[in-house]
């Protein structure tokens, strides 16, 4: 079918070349005729001759002569009545000129088509002036029609010979062209493409992992699934890689295994493998899985394990205190252990009731006192501001608040290290500064760490940093999505000291500032 269509092609493309050819051979033939009537016009021999007596006997060598080297047909000077000083044919010299010469008695050069005594021809008319510019003669040259013919004719075998090459060409390329598909589609027929591509795309659009495929520079996605712009919020039509988020514009084109990623709205776990084929890269695939919820419910699993380390870690030094008291006792030495049962009794209870009474939320409180304790098992001294005063944590919800302020304090637990000295102090309030009980939830971690510089915040806010090789360090990364969501604000600072600060402006005040 493809080649009876090219065949036709061609066909139909010869027979507009000789259509062309000959509009063009017309158009060539008005423009040499009306040249050479004009150019024997307005010869002064031409115009002398005219004005002799008998100006045929000087008009008919010239004409001729200027007809063979030129190859028209005719050409013809006569009188303005009519009366031929010249003619191909020298019977006819004498007689009236067959033609329309109105126009050129009127001063003006013109072509026509007109069938005259050597048949249908193509020629041209123009007037012969004096030197006063008065009409004293008349020129027409032209060429015939069965001339003409025979010259598109000299043409036709070049015509023939370009169509035969290009059906020739057009053959190859057919043939060329069906073994390259062949071997581009594994020799695969159209149904089997189309029944393949249904089950291709049906596929992609059931699973529930995000798919990206890549072509082989890595920057354009040519595939993306309906999961995948779920996940990443991606707009319909084309994806570059300039369109995803930061952290997964940085993967490069190699290999990725299980990375955690932090978007705004999802956490979720990259993996990303080179395609090849007979050893040439043809692309890379990036898949997503949510683990968002996953990911929420482990933070808090961490909190209440971390609590419960904490309550085993009081159970056996209320233990080793429980014998202390005992032994003292029985050394008769009661005064001396009921001192020291209750003295740490007494510090603790203090920090339990400051808490409860400056913290309205309990899980906030719980997590405070789980720090603290997990701060004094590494040596580090976890304080709570005397100016902490929250009644509600809105607008975060407990689980939020727990997420953010386990991350912050986390994270500086890790920053400060086992240095001597080491510290971290925690505030929790309303209102920017301290007793004005505004609307605005404020919260800030300091340490007695080195801090963070801007440019490194940021990278450890895009996908999550950590200096430590077992650290998944996602802590801030998480704290960064938690904080977009409610629209609020995220800085850290070095001086005077390493701290964190965030701020939340409630439902009813409107956005951070």
């Amino acid at each position: 079918m493809q080649l009876v269509v090219l065949a036709l092609v061609i066909v139909a493309a010869a027979s507009l070349a000789v259509l062309q050819t000959r509009r063009a051979q017309d158009e060539a033939i008005r423009v040499q005729v009306t040249d050479i009537a004009v150019s024997v016009a307005r010869a002064p021999s031409t115009v002398a001759a005219v004005k002799t007596a008998d100006p045929t006997a000087l008009l008919q060598p010239t004409t001729e002569s200027i007809r063979i080297a030129t190859g028209v047909d005719f050409i013809v000077v006569m009188a303005p009545d009519r009366t031929r000083y010249t003619h191909t044919e020298p019977s006819r010299i004498g007689q009236p000129f067959s033609g329309t010469i109105d126009r050129a008695l009127a001063g003006e050069t013109f072509t026509e088509t007109f069938t005259g005594t050597l048949g249908p021809s193509i020629r041209a008319v123009t007037p012969v002036r004096d030197v006063d510019g008065k009409i004293i003669a008349l020129v027409s040259a032209g060429v015939t029609r069965t001339h003409i013919g025979d010259q598109v004719a000299g043409q036709l075998p070049i015509i023939a010979i370009a169509a035969a090459s290009g059906l020739l060409l057009a053959t190859l390329g057919s043939l060329l062209l069906r073994r390259r598909l062949l071997r581009q589609t594994h020799g695969l027929a159209p149904r089997e493409l189309r029944s393949l591509y249904e089950h291709h795309d049906a596929v992609l659009h059931s699973v529930h992992e995000g798919l990206l495929v890549f072509d082989e520079s890595g920057e354009r996605a040519e595939v993306v699934n309906d999961e995948a712009r779920r996940l990443l919020d991606l707009p319909d039509g084309p994806i570059d890689r300039t369109d995803l988020p930061i952290s997964l514009q940085r993967l490069g084109t190699g290999v990725v295994r299980d990375e955690m990623h932090v978007t705004a709205d999802r956490v979720l776990v990259v993996n990303q493998d080179v395609v090849e084929r007979d050893g040439r890269r043809i692309g890379t695939v990036l898949t997503l899985r949510d683990h968002t919820e996953l990911r929420d419910v482990s933070v808090e699993l961490a909190s209440v394990r971390g609590f419960a380390e904490s309550l085993r870690a009081q159970a056996h030094e209320a233990a080793n205190r429980l014998h202390t008291v005992v032994t003292m006792v029985e050394l008769g030495r009661a005064k001396e252990a009921v001192a020291f049962a209750t003295a740490e009794l007494e510090l603790s209870q203090a920090l339990i009731d400051r808490l409860t009474g400056a913290v309205g939320e309990p899980a906030v409180v719980a997590l405070l006192l789980g720090k603290v304790e997990k701060a004094a098992e590494y040596g580090v001294e976890l304080t709570v501001t005397g100016d902490t005063l929250v009644d509600s944590v809105e607008p975060l919800s407990p689980n939020e608040m727990v997420t953010l302020l386990g991350n912050l304090i986390d994270n500086a637990l890790d920053a400060v290290g086992r240095d001597e000295d080491a510290w971290v102090e925690v505030t929790v309030r309303r209102g920017a500064e301290p007793g004005d009980n505004g609307p605005e939830l404020y919260v800030r971690v300091a340490d007695s760490g080195p801090g963070m510089s801007e440019e490194l915040f940021t990278l450890a806010t895009e996908r999550g940093y950590s200096t430590k090789t077992d650290h998944a360090g996602l802590g801030l990364a998480l704290v960064r999505r938690l904080v977009a969501r409610h629209s609020g604000e995220l800085r850290a600072l070095r001086e005077p000291e390493s701290a964190v600060i965030v701020r939340f402006s409630s439902p009813a005040s409107g956005d951070s500032e």
